[in-house]
């Protein structure tokens, strides 16, 4: 039987022409600054966000710890969605590590709006902490892979300068958004301090994220990374993987968002579900479950060949990405049309 695993993009595998470049690629010690694969690909993210010097990093989370690190400031507040990766996924490493007290802000679709970030903006007196730092996420993930518009960014990006706050990116489907709305992705970036967005997703690279910011910035964040014990040494071989991502696994992301909404639409026939199909907008799929618990739901699509995630005992999250073809998504969506609960 065929497995279909739509548990997170996550779960891509590197293909045969991947694994090729990662095989070529020219190595040498990062820590030094001497891999010439890893420097190409910092160069690379420059380029596609606009921004002054970028860093290769293992892992997204770290991406956005080190900006709350360095921007946040120990003893300060920053201003995030309440569903927002950052509070859900990273073992509160913003207040653990980083030292910022994170303060979630209601957001209809994940979005944050300026006069719901307005509300919490603190009175400047010593014995109360300060606003440093608005963090946004686009695509945002529990919410169902919503995007921000450049205008609803903009608003966002526009209260932190006129507040004096900085505004950090937490892009780690970024490129999901720029292809559902058609922003480009340097647009975007354009209006934040600093940006993170991963390789290892949609993008399909096995591993690795970029933060990109200023020449000042990046190299205070490669400092934070040494300290917290993730300098690289010859892991040009992973960053081959990354930029064969950026340079072929971009341009079909659409086709990820097409298979979502033609599976949004096979569940949202199925009496065993309820969705609305208009919150699909990139590769990411939330659905209730009507007659049975998540968990049983999930057991029974397990056992037809489809894997999917339960977030709580009524809630199923279904991702697409490149492991999962325009054939395969027929496939599945016969399998949830036939489902009998």
């Amino acid at each position: 039987m065929k497995t279909f695993d739509l548990r997170s993009d996550t779960v891509t595998l590197p293909s045969g022409e991947m694994r090729k470049a990662m095989a070529r690629a020219e190595v040498g010690d990062d820590v030094y600054g001497e891999d010439p694969t890893i420097n190409e690909l910092q160069e690379l993210a420059c380029k596609i966000t606009g921004k002054r010097d970028a860093l290769y990093l293992p892992s997204g989370s770290l991406g956005n710890l080190i900006p709350l690190y360095i921007n946040g400031g120990r003893g300060n507040e920053i201003l995030t969605q309440k569903n927002s990766h950052i509070l859900h996924y990273e073992i509160a490493s913003c207040t653990a590590v980083a030292g910022v007290l994170p303060v979630a802000i209601e957001g209809d679709r994940g979005i944050l709006k300026p006069e719901d970030l307005e509300k919490h903006l603190r009175p400047d007196v010593y014995h109360m902490p300060k606003v440093s730092l608005v963090e946004v996420e686009n695509t945002h993930n529990l919410e169902g892979g919503t995007c921000y518009t450049y205008e609803e960014m903009k608003a966002v990006s526009d209260f932190a300068d006129k507040h004096k706050l900085l505004m950090h990116l937490d892009g780690a489907r970024l490129f999901n958004a720029s292809a559902a709305t058609g922003t480009p992705v340097k647009k975007y970036c354009g209006l934040a301090d600093t940006v993170t967005f991963c390789l290892s997703k949609g993008l399909g690279a096995p591993v690795g994220a970029l933060l990109c910011g200023t020449d000042k910035f990046i190299s205070d964040a490669r400092r934070v990374r040494k300290m917290l014990g993730a300098g690289m040494r010859q892991a040009g071989i992973l960053a081959a993987a990354g930029i064969y991502a950026l340079k072929h696994n971009v341009e079909r992301l659409h086709e990820d968002h097409e298979n979502a909404r033609r599976i949004a639409e096979s569940l949202s026939q199925a009496e065993w579900a309820e969705i609305d199909t208009r919150k699909v907008e990139t590769n990411i799929i939330f659905f209730k479950t009507r007659t049975n618990p998540a968990d049983q739901v999930a057991s029974q699509l397990k056992k037809k060949g489809v894997l999917c995630s339960t977030f709580d005992p009524e809630t199923i999250r279904m991702v697409t990405h490149l492991g999962i073809t325009a054939s395969d998504t027929g496939e599945i969506c016969a399998i949830i049309r036939g489902l009998k609960l």
